[in-house]
């Protein structure tokens, strides 16, 4: 982003309800705006999206939506924070937790779980989201949202800033990695996604089965531990656990971390 665009995202994601730079009242919304892009980006991938291509899904000229938005970068901007699911949706998660039997609210352990669990729904959902939220840009209040609510989750353990940051860090690392390997596995930037989370679809580990099969049944005996990690999986299943078990075992270093903070 230029300093100009980065000035205009600011204004328009954290600034009064925006109106129209000139010209007479009409009808359009940042909301709406933002839900148009999003929608394009959802089919086609984030290339898709054009100020031409908005203003022609909202019946408007691209000179009346450059009223509202001065480009593509504060429109993507906008995306982004009208696609991320509202930061607040996590606490259905932990009072579904709380039903099983958890604590009440959840340790931090189960409010990160939650909420790797959660962006990696939000980038199943909208897959360009991967590409949109990388680099030095301007963050809404929604996005920031969910880092707060990742930082709150482990305030209280013991941890420095650095350390906390660098958790979160860690976690949104690795749902971002599954994410990106299936959208990868699903044929691009505007596919959905698969089901390495123990979703619906056949996942990254299956699919790399029957890619790789053939070529095992008649090398197998060169590439000895993968034949026979694909043939375990095969026979015993736990296949496509890749989000959970990761995320598992990332959470299991950091409980170490926490415990020893605290002693």
């Amino acid at each position: 982003m230029t300093s100009e665009q980065w000035s205009a995202a600011v204004r328009l994601l954290w600034g009064p309800p925006a109106k129209p730079a000139r010209g007479p009242k009409r009808g359009l919304t940042l909301d709406g705006i933002a839900l148009a892009g999003v929608g394009i980006a959802d089919a086609e991938g984030l290339g898709g999206v054009s100020m031409q291509r908005v203003a022609a899904e909202l019946a408007v000229t691209k000179m009346a939506l450059y009223r509202y938005v001065p480009g593509k970068a504060e429109l993507v901007a906008l995306m982004v924070e009208a696609a991320l699911p509202d930061p607040a949706e996590l606490d259905a998660g932990l009072e579904a937790g709380a039903a099983a039997g958890a604590a009440a609210g959840g340790g931090w352990r189960e409010q990160l779980g939650v909420w790797a669990r959660g962006l990696y729904e939000g980038f199943r959902a909208h897959p360009w989201l991967l590409e949109a939220t990388v680099g030095a840009r301007v963050m809404g209040p929604r996005e920031l949202g969910w880092m707060e609510r990742a930082l709150a989750a482990l305030d209280g353990c013991g941890l420095s800033g650095a350390e906390a940051m660098d958790s979160v860090v860690l976690v949104a690392g690795h749902v971002r990695g599954i994410a990106e390997q299936e959208r990868a596995m699903a044929g691009g930037a505007g596919a959905g996604a698969g089901g390495a989370g123990g979703g619906g679809g056949e996942g990254p580990d299956a699919q790399l089965a029957v890619m790789l099969g053939e070529v095992l049944r008649t090398r197998g005996d060169d590439y000895p531990a993968l034949a026979a990690a694909l043939g375990s999986v095969a026979r015993q299943g736990g296949q496509d656990q890749a989000l959970l078990y990761g995320l598992e075992r990332i959470l299991d270093g950091l409980g170490l971390l926490v415990e020893r903070r605290g002693r």
